[in-house]
């Protein structure tokens, strides 16, 4: 088994094209279209898997977007363990507009879940042998699963010894740190959602983040924050790196590169501010990718000498 294993219970196929410009009531001819596997943590081991790192995946799949699923991970040499499931796995699709470079995102809820088959997802994590360094769970929850599907996983993580990395929102993601976890990763709206205040400035940010981590609910807490680059808090330390000045072709999978790189850093023994810069040329160099490309290692370590980062 894999030091890293990642965790997705709402995969998807990933479908993205281009036109020159959107206007209603038309038919639009748009450009080949381009599937890549999909999913929080689906894209997370995507990455961590084009670093060398070692990585398995575990995700619901049914129907045949769910064989062209396990395809598409098996094509990118990704170990997997796919539980069957009924529903047929959802597709997302996005489009960009040439003449504007607006690109727009269109995200499908999923078909539901029965009760043996997320329970399914998670009987499979706790099987896990040997035990692997870190799980990542990663993505929303398809309809059926219960909003502490992710605390339930934290507390398989926990009986294997293992770290567990959480990047999701809203209500899993406030059950899942009820159980505690090792490190979170939202973004600025999705905290702002958890804590439900304003969070203006970097004060009131890193104050957010250190309420969870002295509670004991998170060790770390990764904030990105878009255009204005990403901070990293713990008890005793807070990492504030800018946004690296690329023209963003795609912003899709930033988020989920980031964490794939950070992780992979961390599982090969990296320090969190080593892991942390590697995670911000990781989101950044997904930007110059169209579609649902993700990051690639040699881009990443191009753009990483450019990655400064300043305690605040």
């Amino acid at each position: 088994m894999a030091e890293i294993v990642t965790l997705t219970p709402n995969p998807a196929i990933d479908l993205s094209t281009s036109i020159d410009r959107v206007v209603p009531m038309r038919k639009l001819r748009c450009t080949a279209q381009r599937r890549d596997p999909g999913g929080g943590g689906v894209n997370v081991a995507r990455v961590v898997k084009r670093f060398g790192g070692d990585v398995e995946a575990i995700f619901p799949a049914g129907g045949f977007t769910g064989q062209l699923l396990r395809q598409l991970v098996a094509n990118e040499n990704i170990p997997t363990r796919a539980i069957e499931v009924q529903a047929e796995t959802r597709e997302d699709f996005s489009v960009t507009e040439r003449s504007t470079t607006h690109q727009y995102r269109f995200v499908l809820p999923g078909m539901p879940l029965r009760e043996s088959e997320w329970r399914g997802c998670l009987d499979a994590l706790a099987a896990t042998q040997p035990r692997p360094k870190f799980i990542v769970g990663s993505g929303s929850l398809p309809p059926g699963a219960p909003d502490d599907f992710y605390a339930q996983a934290a507390g398989i993580a926990r009986k294997l010894g293992a770290k567990f990395i959480l990047d999701t929102s809203g209500a899993p993601l406030a059950a899942a740190l009820q159980h505690g976890v090792t490190l979170i990763k939202p973004n600025l709206r999705e905290m702002r959602d958890l804590v439900g205040v304003e969070l203006v400035n970097q004060d009131d940010w890193i104050v957010a983040a250190r309420e969870y981590i002295h509670a004991g609910k998170v060790e770390v807490v990764a904030l990105s924050l878009g255009h204005l680059g990403a901070l990293l808090v713990t008890r005793d330390r807070a990492l504030r790196s800018p946004a690296l000045p690329i023209k963003p072709v795609s912003a899709i999978g930033a988020g989920d590169s980031f964490l794939g790189a950070l992780v992979f850093s961390l599982a090969r023994g990296d320090s969190l501010a080593d892991a942390f810069r590697l995670g911000v040329a990781a989101g950044s160099a997904a930007l110059t990718h169209a579609g649902t490309e993700l990051c690639q290692p040699a881009d990443v370590y191009r753009l990483l000498a450019q990655v400064t980062i300043e305690s605040v």
